[in-house]
């Protein structure tokens, strides 16, 4: 090992000593949003910024050379310290808040939890023509409602002889379809998707994949079509309304695997709405896991524009989280993406053959805010059978390199543990957990801000 890298890593433990890994224990004042965005450009690698808030990033020689700042924590899960870089810094943890989100869910809704949509009429049943006299009313909240689902409402429909509504469409303000925030909008996608003749080429191919992939041969052998004469309207369900129908979303567990895997800012704003917003998650996880609510300042629950959290408070959301999936038998894997094995923000890295499958993380992504942000916080696996949680994080400098050099660095530590191995695990495809969403979710806007 070199003398550059011997210096810039510090060792913190008997075991690691051997292993001979650990970051620079250096530890500047903790910064605030404000500070951050007074800060001028990133320094290169090295060098220190132009303020007196955080610490350049020295890089060893064989790491890929970046700007900014980095915060680095990585612990074995019995609690022992492999590597730290100002773990009590705030950074902008990007689409890492996710995690968060996520436990805030399943501590508030339990990983069994079904989202409903409902259907309500207003008037009168003519069985003889199929014809509903009166106003068809869709409620619920659902993140993951979609073209598929609102087929399969328009073939319930017709099993209860409904084929015709006279009146409108009143769609709760609450509901949305399709990853759309406008109700409006959403509610039209739903009235053109019930009726067969104006159903888009889209809402027809989610049908028949999901129905096919299920192995529902019945369903297909019509088309489902319900005609609604009215508008749209948004409002609440008018007095006296009867329920028709109730759908039921995938289990809870399964829509966070979905919107994880693809880092969805939609569903996990919409969830994030139903646990308080940034407030209420901010106060699940710092009441809960005891941390420091100085260290955890959110403004979004998907994890866009200005939030901080240091690497210290991430570390116990992660294993917060890890410790709610266990009480429920069950395991990162089950929400986060593996890498190198499932779809979105992990299919493309540790994909060579001995590291496919020995990370399971969240990433982060911010190109613009704060002069670009990157986060990696998971779990990987190593050969001398070590699980090692980390988080890095990321900014003010350019998101490919952080990438890459966020990859050197787990690399580097699953290489002084024996080397990369492979988790158990044993992938369900998400369109199977989740109806359509490796499709759906992914054409819609991921970790990424908005080009608008």
């Amino acid at each position: 090992m070199s003398q550059f890298l011997r210096k810039a890593f510090l060792i913190m433990s008997a075991n690691v000593v051997a292993a001979g890994l650990a970051f620079s224990q250096s530890s500047p004042p903790v910064n605030t949003p404000a500070e951050v965005n007074r800060s001028q450009a990133a320094p290169i690698a090295g060098q220190t910024a132009n303020t007196s808030t955080m610490t350049a990033v020295a890089q060893p020689a064989y790491l890929t050379p970046i700007g900014g700042f980095q915060g680095v924590l990585a612990e074995t899960v019995e609690g022992l310290t492999i590597a730290a870089q100002s773990p009590d810094d705030r950074f902008n943890p990007a689409s890492a808040v996710k995690l968060a989100t996520a436990l805030g869910a399943l501590q508030s809704f339990g990983p069994e939890h079904r989202f409903m949509t409902g259907l309500w009429s207003t008037g009168t049943l003519d069985k003889s023509t199929g014809t509903l006299n009166g106003d068809l009313v869709v409620t619920g909240r659902d993140p993951s409602f979609h073209y598929e689902h609102a087929v399969m409402l328009a073939r319930q429909l017709n099993d209860l002889g409904i084929r015709n509504v006279t009146g409108n469409l009143i769609v709760a303000p609450g509901f949305t379809m399709n990853f759309a925030w406008s109700a409006q909008r959403s509610g039209e996608d739903f009235l053109e998707t019930l009726d067969s003749a104006r159903r888009s080429g889209n809402a027809t191919r989610a049908w028949l994949d999901e129905r096919t992939l299920v192995g529902d041969t019945r369903s297909l052998t019509s088309v489902p079509s319900v005609v609604v004469s009215g508008v749209v309207l948004v409002g609440s369900a008018p007095v006296g309304a009867v329920a028709l129908l109730t759908h039921k979303s995938s289990r809870l567990v399964d829509v966070l695997k979905a919107l994880l895997c693809y880092s969805n800012n939609f569903m996990a704003e919409r969830i994030g709405e139903m646990i308080g917003g940034p407030t209420g998650v901010s106060l699940a996880v710092t009441k809960r896991l005891g941390i420091n609510p100085d260290e955890v300042a959110l403004s979004s629950t998907s994890g866009l524009g200005v939030n901080r959290v240091t690497p210290r408070a991430m570390m116990k959301i992660l294993r917060g989280l890890r410790d709610e999936l266990a009480r429920n038998k069950l395991t990162l894997s089950d929400i986060l993406p593996v890498a190198g094995v499932d779809p979105g923000t992990l299919e493309d890295r540790y994909t060579d053959p001995l590291e496919r499958g020995s990370v399971i993380a969240k990433t982060g992504t911010l190109v613009r805010t704060d002069g670009g942000a990157s986060s990696l916080v998971g779990q990987m696996k190593t050969k001398s059978g070590r699980v090692v949680l980390f988080v890095i994080m990321n900014q003010r400098g350019n998101v490919v390199r952080f990438r890459q050099n966020q990859d050197e660095i787990v690399a580097a530590i699953q290489n002084s543990l024996g080397g990369p191995a492979a988790f158990d695990y044993h992938p369900l495809t998400l369109s199977m957990r989740l109806a359509n969403s490796h499709n759906a979710t992914a054409k819609s806007p991921g970790e990424y801000e908005p080009k608008n």
